[in-house]
């Protein structure tokens, strides 16, 4: 077979953080969740993480280095409005400030609104499932577009809100912590209302602006091939988890059944074709076993393959990439991958996987899929949710008693390949890396 090698010239690569991940300094939901003790690690903190919003202006020239032309980053929403209606005007002026520092270095921003985090008094007095928490975000959304104006961006306006979903309303093991179907489904139907209104203020503000969401996908499969059940729950799995949210913003309808769980169907006003691309985040494959016991679903990350799992237990999965990729011609818009990384604690993994990722990519792309930009998990190590301090998905290296930023073999060969166009396996690593 002839694989593709070269990257086209218009081919966007880029890298992306998230604000709490990464800036120090924030009060908000997950501050407060972490000093509850319920990270897997009961006294990690965030605190002041990599000081990023204290360095960002120093760490500008890391991404042009890796021949990066785009930074995915979000806006705090704690950060401008900790208490609700109460503005920081300093905060927004700073953000403003990094962006055209972005600009200024030839760098496009990739700015998402809501990253997972929220201010502390959301929850308690505008929550998702609530009618209330559209007046709140479409007030939020409309300062984000005041901010944005002027500037070439692209938006994000939502980060993985199936993970915040199955996190926050189902399984209650992140904010809020709820465990309820009902709210759930109610939440989500806000939610792709709420990326409506924010590209509706975006582009009545900014005028014609690139807007999606960044969508988390795992390529699914049952536990036990043969067993009728754990295919029956990769195909739900698939639907739900995978496409329902991506489907809404399609059609304009939003459509869950995940029995046990949560249920139901409602049409958005003006969700139809309301992308201007599809982002995709993939990092892994899953494997679901049907229990017989409550909640009768168990989630498997197995090495079926024997490559090794990734330092965070995951399996590591490139073909999926491919497969997932293949699935998004169906929205019929540009494919951005907003977010593909690894937990790679040595940092010798990492070149082969982008290698085997980047080449997936590559043959989605000969296979019609229009593949346009790759924005890589992460540029630097972060504080990685429930997981804490322990995973490390940057490029960059951080010394977390001095700060230094240190340059890492995945940074020779991101810059190689980003600068070059052409995709060549990294030295040493040709093979799939053994168990």
């Amino acid at each position: 077979m002839n694989e593709p090698l070269l990257f086209p010239p218009d081919f966007t690569f880029g890298v992306a953080t998230a604000a709490y991940q990464v800036e120090g300094g924030i009060e908000n939901d997950w501050s407060d969740w972490e000093r509850a003790g319920k990270c897997k690690d009961p006294h990690a903190r965030c605190g002041n993480s990599v000081e990023h919003w204290e360095r960002f202006f120093d760490d500008v020239p890391l991404i042009t280095r890796l021949g990066a032309t785009a930074y995915r980053l979000s806006i705090e929403w704690a950060r401008v409005e900790p208490e609700r209606g109460r503005w920081e005007d300093e905060a927004w002026a700073g953000y403003r400030a990094r962006l055209e520092a972005l600009v200024k270095a030839g760098i496009r921003p990739v700015v998402t609104l809501l990253h997972f985090t929220h201010p502390k008094w959301f929850h308690v007095e505008t929550p998702w499932h609530e009618p209330s928490s559209l007046v709140a975000w479409e007030r939020f959304a409309k300062k984000c577009a005041e901010l944005l104006q002027g500037l070439d961006v692209a938006v994000t306006t939502l980060n993985e809100p199936n993970v915040l979903l199955l996190g926050g309303y189902l399984g209650a093991a992140m904010p809020p912590g709820i465990a309820d179907g009902r709210k759930a489904f109610a939440a989500m139907a806000n939610m792709v209302r709420a990326h409506v209104i924010a590209r509706q203020a975006i582009l009545e503000r900014c005028g014609p602006t690139e807007i999606g969401i960044a969508q988390n996908m795992l390529l699914f499969a049952p536990s036990r091939r043969w067993h009728p059940l754990d295919q029956a729950l990769s195909r739900l799995a698939d639907g739900n988890y995978n496409h329902a949210f991506l489907e809404a913003l399609h059609t304009g309808v939003l459509r869950i059944q995940m029995p046990g769980f949560t249920a139901g169907k409602a049409v958005i006003d003006a969700a139809a074709k309301s992308t201007e691309f599809t982002g995709f985040n993939y990092y892994t494959r899953a494997h679901l076993r049907f229990s017989g016991k409550a909640p009768y679903v168990q989630f498997e990350f197995l090495d079926k393959l024997t490559r090794g799992l990734t330092d965070i237990g995951w399996e590591w999965y490139p073909e999926g990439f491919g497969q997932i990729l293949r699935q998004l011609k169906r929205y019929d818009r540009p494919v951005w991958i907003t977010e593909n990384g690894l937990d790679d604690r040595t940092g010798l993994r990492r070149p082969q996987y982008l290698y085997e990722h980047w080449k997936e990519l590559l043959l989605a792309r000969a296979d019609g899929v229009n593949v346009t930009s790759y924005l890589h998990w992460s540029l630097m190590d972060n504080f990685e949710w429930l997981e804490a301090w322990g995973p490390k998905f940057g490029l960059y290296r951080v010394d977390r008693k001095t700060m230094e930023r240190q340059w890492t073999p995945a940074c020779d060969y991101f810059r190689e390949v980003a600068t070059t166009r052409r995709l060549t396996a990294p030295p040493g690593t040709e093979q799939k890396p053994a168990a």
